[in-house]
């Protein structure tokens, strides 16, 4: 579709997966900062929405599992949720202080909650960031809601329901079906494979390219898996491990 340019980009689109953090610090500044401070250009993030409607990056629906604090995001006050330390130091970013932060950073942010929308659409029209932003979301109601809203268009990956229409198409080789399945979309972010299905192959690269549509793999973290997927035509990978992406690439002479 490329109606913005947020993936113009002359190489691999190498993406720091909720940033980059050894000590487990997912989707805090400190994780952000450490890809900026590697050379990314691209970051995952999360969003949800506080019970009075500001816009965090974060992952879990609730705080247990990598805060100090407890209970359901949505269900809690920003005043209450910007106490709560990933891993008891990190506070937790409001999406606002990454745009603010590195004005020129891509984001590509995955919408967790139907709560979150309002709050999305009015950080990215705040911060005029739409060419900087590539909406995501497992559903396609919440993802397509995020667009319409907008004032402006931005960058889009498929949803749950696109992706599978798309990979059976893919796989049956019916061409035009695949690329009908892929209309108003810029990419699909998708694992190399589900359920012991392969999803990433010659095939469904070959189709998503036919259909303008880029192939972003995500969560991959060894070496040999990200040359296997570079080897096979893939144009971005998402990893946790932001440095041996880096260093892959650096070897390949597809660092950029």
């Amino acid at each position: 579709m490329a109606i913005t340019g947020f993936f113009e980009h002359p190489g691999v689109i190498a993406m720091a997966h909720r940033g980059f953090s050894r000590a487990g610090l997912e989707n805090s500044m400190e994780a952000f900062g450490a890809a900026v401070d590697l050379g990314y250009r691209y970051v995952e993030t999360d969003v949800h929405a506080t019970a009075d409607g500001v816009c965090v990056a974060f992952h879990d629906d609730t705080l247990d599992r990598v805060t100090d604090g407890t209970g359901r995001l949505r269900e809690l006050p920003w005043a209450t949720v910007r106490e709560a330390k990933i891993g008891g130091v990190a506070a937790i970013p409001r999406l606002d202080d990454l745009f603010e932060q590195w004005p020129d950073l891509r984001i590509n942010i995955d919408c967790k909650h139907p709560s979150a929308i309002g709050p999305l659409v009015d950080a990215i029209e705040r911060h005029r960031a739409h060419e900087r932003v590539c909406v995501a979301s497992f559903s396609d109601r919440t993802r397509r809601t995020v667009l319409r809203r907008l004032s402006a268009p931005a960058a889009t990956s498929a949803g749950q329901t696109q992706i599978a229409a798309f990979v059976l198409a893919s796989q049956a080789r019916l061409g035009h079906l695949a690329a009908t399945t892929l209309q108003g979309v810029d990419c699909i972010q998708v694992p190399p494979s589900h359920a012991r299905i392969p999803i990433v192959t010659r095939a469904t690269i070959s189709a998503a390219h036919a259909a303008s549509a880029q192939v972003h793999v995500w969560t991959i973290d060894e070496p040999s898996e990200m040359h296997a997927l570079l080897d096979l035509g893939v144009d971005g990978i998402l990893t946790d491990r932001a440095d041996m992406l880096k260093n892959v690439l650096v070897q390949r002479n597809q660092w950029a």
